[in-house]
């Protein structure tokens, strides 16, 4: 398992997020996972009824990774969050994408509880993950597109390994390298907020939430927590 830091200058710039990580090993994506499609039919469930909408930007947990992207020179509404995307899709087409079963569970949590969230195939990630303020010199291959190479902007905000960048804009988009498929085994799943102070209490609930849908496909499952206080997380 590698261990994933925050960076002494990110963790300054914002002194409140808290990262769950859920790892799951001896995970088996090609068998039924009845809890996570009842999870995701409830949402669209909800929303077509109109008991539940998902957060949108004037939403203080999506507000608030609005303020932090510009803080590094992304602009939010051209290249959005990953939950703020999700969410938005969600309420204009009715419905979630289906990817495979561990990828809507956590899009499914995700957008529930209006937290960003991402996974990486730990058997892709080679050394440890920071998140830290990219250089500008890091290659960085989109998900979906492995024939494209970016490089992230100086004092964007990264997840990266010792080969590249796993993640643009913190938690814009995923790389296509770690992405998490039906063959995946070895995941971690990591759920974020910006305000521990005020969402914590939130993001463990939705921690314990998606390992519970995991939890009945995998081998093992744990949780644990990644902020400024703890700096590192994994073995």
């Amino acid at each position: 398992m590698p261990a994933f830091r925050i960076a002494p200058a990110v963790a300054t710039a914002f002194p409140d997020t808290l990262i769950a990580l859920v790892t799951a090993t001896g995970l088996r994506g090609r068998e039924p996972w009845p809890h996570t499609a009842a999870a995701v039919e409830e949402l669209e469930q909800e929303l077509a009824d109109g008991a539940w909408h998902p957060a949108d930007e004037t939403d203080p947990r999506i507000g608030a990774w609005h303020t932090a992207y510009r803080s590094f020179g992304t602009n939010p509404r051209r290249i959005r969050p990953s939950v703020d995307a999700l969410g938005r899709r969600l309420a204009k087409k009715g419905g979630l994408p289906r990817i495979n079963p561990a990828v809507d569970s956590y899009n499914a949590v995700s957008v529930r509880h209006g937290l960003p969230a991402g996974a990486f195939d730990l058997d892709h990630v080679t050394g440890d993950v920071d998140i830290r303020h990219a250089d500008g010199t890091e290659s960085f291959t989109p998900l979906g597109e492995p024939d494209i190479i970016e490089h992230p902007k100086p004092g964007e905000v990264i997840y990266a390994d010792t080969t590249g960048v796993l993640t643009r804009h913190w938690n814009h988009r995923d790389a296509h390298r770690t992405r998490v498929t039906e063959d995946t085994t070895h995941v971690a799943f990591v759920l974020e907020t910006l305000h521990a102070d005020r969402d914590g209490a939130l993001l463990k609930v939705a921690a314990d939430e998606l390992q519970d849908l995991l939890a009945p496909h995998a081998d093992q499952t744990t949780v644990s927590y990644l902020g400024p206080a703890q700096l590192q997380a994994g073995d």
